[in-house]
């Protein structure tokens, strides 16, 4: 594992509105989402970037207007056609 050690502005941990020691863990997920909205990162890569389960990761997609599943139609139609 890397460590990296990021200093956040106070204006950005006040525009966070979260807790200061909070703070880092915002900012790990949303780069864990980000990541993953882009095709960088697995959901599992990506919860591990964010310190959680992939399910709690996958829960918290909806908070950042990310799809869950990114599917095409014809994806889909044979996941249907599968099940």
């Amino acid at each position: 594992m890397s460590d990296v050690v990021l200093e956040i502005p106070r204006e950005a941990v006040v525009g966070l509105r979260v807790p200061g020691d909070e703070a880092g863990d915002a900012v790990c997920m949303a780069a864990a989402v980000k990541f993953f909205e882009m095709g960088q990162l697995s959901s599992g890569a990506a919860a591990r970037l964010a310190g959680v389960p992939r399910v709690v990761l996958l829960a918290r997609l909806v908070d950042y207007g990310v799809d869950t599943f990114r599917l095409t139609e014809a994806q889909l139609a044979r996941e249907i056609r599968l099940a």
